[in-house]
């Protein structure tokens, strides 16, 4: 059955399709936008082991600005929170600076195992003062362009006080791990889950009723614990969040820690990934169509659903591999159209429009390159139409369009003249060789059978020489050449 143009090509496109929609999967792995839209437009909720206790405008009343509070009054909230039965308590308070004497008294409540404390970039996670045990934390988030906290890495490359680079923990990943949480310990940045403020104030209680004692027990047993400054009023201590409001540091460090006791956001194999790229782009050149932009919303759906399930899928990177393959069809489909002006619909070969651009492309270096021109045609497809059927005929012209285009050389092109007729231009061939393959064709063309019927080629051929200035003269001598032979035939089968 004849192969139309569009199709020929899938053999073609199909692995092109795959091979660029994996490429680009390869090529853009990570969609930071596409997360943090999800992010904000699904967000989660705080860990149910996480509190926060925020040193707020009223404790800030009551005590003044906290960095004159003496250290006892964190003792006395370390004590209340111990009491309770906290699993973990996170101090997200710089400490560091001249101590007291009465401070040495304090050293084993913050000598704690379950206790972690901040510490700034510069001090290299060292303790903020001699003798205190406590795990420390670097407290540090991985910003984007706007100062937006995004990511928090549980291991950050910092240089201690002697000069040494070395990895230190964050602070948001050391109380995870000293509640339980298994955070391994890399410098892989975890995306931060997006809480919204009011789930974050649900969960937060006053730092002066911690101080008094006036909270119930049960709230805490068991708790992770943050506590740190959430008051307004102190813009070096705010930053702004994925909504564009300002939110308090500690909040930013309540979704970190949040974000790494909570199941992880764990991404797809690069390699699955790539492969999945290939085949939406294969797919959505196979199905044609509107097909691809389905495949695409499809991708972005699965990424949504994936992000539900804490899956992260590249979903723009698939989108827009299965773009790829819409855009391929289209090409396709240019190609189709672009040809359809060329190519005779029935044999695939070029028409009679395509036969005079070849020869006015190639005329004028017939004198370095010249060339010759064949024109075929056929006695007895009338006859074949009559008796078999157009379908036959039509099936009698395939078969021998298939057979010139076994028979051309490399650099020959063959066309369809006319209803019955067929050309053959013939690259760099002269007066001299013309002949020989001249017999070469008819003597492969002449074996044409429809059934019982048999259908006669008669080959007429002409070269450009001096005597022939126009490609129109070079057409009729060529007829003239096929009307001599189809005459000395036809005198052959009267004497028969």
């Amino acid at each position: 059955m004849f192969r139309y143009p569009e199709r020929s090509l899938r053999r073609w496109t199909l692995p092109l399709a795959a091979g660029l929609g994996a490429a680009l999967v390869l090529a853009i792995p990570v969609n930071p936008r596409l997360e943090n839209t999800l992010n904000q437009a699904l967000p989660s909720r705080p860990d149910p082991a996480l509190v926060v206790v925020g040193i707020d405008d009223a404790s800030l009343r009551d005590y003044g600005r906290p960095d004159i509070w003496p250290r006892e009054l964190y003792a006395q909230v370390l004590r209340t929170l111990n009491s309770a039965g906290v699993r973990a308590v996170g101090l997200d308070v710089l400490l560091s600076g001249v101590s007291s004497p009465a401070d040495a008294a304090l050293t084993p409540l913050f000598s704690a195992p379950n206790l972690v404390l901040a510490t700034s970039p510069g001090e290299g996670g060292e303790a903020p003062q001699p003798g205190w045990r406590s795990p420390t934390g670097v407290s540090v988030l991985n910003r984007s362009a706007g100062g937006v906290a995004r990511s928090v890495q549980p291991f950050y490359a910092l240089e201690g006080p002697g000069g040494d680079r070395r990895l230190v923990p964050s602070f948001a990943a050391q109380l995870a791990r000293v509640a339980g949480a298994d955070v391994p310990a890399d410098t892989v940045p975890r995306l931060l889950r997006y809480v919204p403020q009011d789930e974050l104030d649900a969960v937060t209680r006053s730092f002066r009723d911690v101080v008094n004692g006036n909270v119930r027990f049960a709230e805490l047993q068991g708790k992770v614990v943050l506590i740190g400054l959430t008051a307004g009023g102190f813009s070096g201590l705010t930053s702004p969040d994925i909504d564009g409001s300002m939110v308090a540091g500690t909040y930013l460090q309540a979704r970190a820690v949040s974000s790494l006791l909570s199941p992880p956001l764990v991404r797809a194999p690069l390699w699955l990934m790539a492969v999945l790229g290939g085949l939406l782009a294969a797919a959505t050149v196979w199905l044609r169509g509107l097909w691809g932009f389905g495949a695409a919303a499809l991708a972005l759906l699965l990424a949504v659903l994936g992000w539900l399930v804490n899956f992260l899928l590249p979903g723009v990177s698939l989108s827009l591999a299965a773009l790829v393959g819409v855009g391929l069809v289209a090409l396709e489909r240019w190609w189709q159209l672009r040809s359809l002006g060329t190519q005779d619909v029935l044999t695939g070969v070029g028409n009679r429009l395509a036969f005079t651009r070849a020869v006015e492309h190639r005329w004028h270096s017939r004198q370095e390159r010249p060339m010759s021109l064949m024109l075929i045609d056929l006695d007895g497809l009338r006859q074949v139409n009559k008796q078999y059927g157009h379908l036959a005929g039509d099936a009698l012209l395939r078969d021998l369009a298939g057979r010139l285009q076994k028979l051309r050389r490399r650099g020959d092109v063959v066309f369809r003249w006319g209803p019955d007729e067929f050309a053959v231009l013939l690259d760099q061939v002269g007066p001299q060789e013309l002949p020989a393959l001249t017999e070469h064709f008819q003597r492969n063309l002449g074996d044409l059978r429809v059934h019982d019927l048999r259908v006669r080629a008669n080959i007429g051929a002409a070269s450009t020489s001096d005597d022939i200035l126009t490609p129109g003269e070079l057409i009729e001598a060529a007829s003239r050449s096929r009307y001599r032979m189809k005459y000395r035939r036809g005198q052959t089968d009267a004497h028969d």
